[in-house]
């Protein structure tokens, strides 16, 4: 393989993901903040046992990390995802269950009205009857 690429999305906060692509290998030089200037002579740095057998032993923890990282942004932005939907569904179902409420209360009012208009005009039908007998 000429380059290996991790593909995972990256948790900023509860609202915001993004899904992003990095390289682990190979490593890329990167200039630090306090570069050498030209001229500047560079520190001597000495490895032991040698800077091959200390990068053959750094490298796969580098990339075993790097691996572990993507998970756990991925897991913890599927949660987010996750709480994110569980809300929108509660708040759903509790604006459905407001306006059910309010419909059955509006039906049971109507019926009760019903009933008390119907006792008004029978009563009233039965005072007639009496007043005229």
């Amino acid at each position: 393989m000429d380059e290996i690429y991790g593909v995972y999305t990256r948790m900023f906060s509860m609202i915001n993901q993004e899904v992003r692509t990095r390289r682990l290998l190979p490593l890329e030089v990167v200039e630090g903040v306090h570069a050498p200037e030209a001229g500047e002579q560079l520190p001597l740095y000495e490895f032991e046992p040698d800077p091959e057998t200390v990068l053959d032993e750094l490298l796969p923890l580098y990339v075993r990390s790097r691996v572990w990282f993507y998970l756990q942004q991925a897991a913890a932005a599927q949660l987010a995802s996750q709480q994110r939907a569980m809300k929108s569904a509660t708040d759903n179902a509790q604006q459905l269950i407001e306006r059910l409420t309010r419909e059955a209360n509006q039906a049971r009012q109507a019926e009760i009205t019903q009933e008390i208009s119907e006792i008004v005009g029978g009563a009233s039908a039965l005072a007639e009857a009496t007043a005229q007998s």
